[in-house]
This record gives structure tokens, sequence and C-alpha cells, in this order.
């Protein structure tokens, strides 16, 4: 059973950047395709931003050219490089395999974007 720890998430205002990271054990992480997903207040989860095994990457339009996905297979550890926040990405931030397979979900971290 894969866990999974996420972290970086906080208050930022407009136009901000954070950065967070997603510490994954019990699985064989290199080997799988991540995403990072947000749950905002009164909407469903979606998938924010995707990666392979291979480090292809894919993105929602909403984001893409703000948010970067990467991963370090040494470290079993995903990130998301947000910039330019705007009030429409505050969620509570998740990591998962992409599709979850299955896999519970980590307790996420709060990204709040406000003035």
């Amino acid at each position: 059973q894969m866990q999974l720890v996420e972290s970086g998430g906080g208050l930022v205002q407009p136009g901000g950047s954070l950065r967070l990271s997603c510490v994954v054990s019990g699985s064989i992480f290199r080997l799988l395709p991540m995403g990072w997903y947000r749950q905002a207040p009164g909407k469903q989860r979606e998938l924010v931003a995707r990666i392979f095994s291979d480090s292809t990457t894919w993105y929602r339009d909403s984001v893409k050219g703000r948010f970067t996905i990467s991963r370090d297979n040494a470290k079993s550890t995903l990130y998301l490089q947000m910039n330019s926040l705007n009030r429409n990405d505050t969620a509570v931030y998740y990591c998962n395999q992409s599709p979850p397979a299955g896999n519970g979900w980590g307790q996420g971290t709060q990204v709040t974007v406000s003035s």
C-alpha cells in the first residue's frame, strides 16, 4: 500500500509562488505515473498535473505555463512548482498515482491564495 505525505502549502498572495512536495513510500515510485490533484471547497477532486515514469508531463489547461510537475526518483519525491497563483488555485492539494489505482489518499496540503 502506497503512503503519501504532502507538504509545502500555505497562504500566498495572488501572483505568488509555492512549491509542493510529496514523499512516497511503499511502492516502486520510479515506475509509476504520478499526479497532483486538488479539491476546492464544494467541488470534486481534479487532476492538475501528471508525470510519467519517463518524465513526460501533462497539465490541466488552467495551470499550463504556471505549474511545473517534477520527480526525484532517488528520493521517491514528487514536486509541484506553482507560479502566478490566483484565487482559483485555492484548494487542498494531494498527490497520488495517476490514475489512483485504489490507493488511499494522504492528508493533503492546503493552498490558499488571498490578499
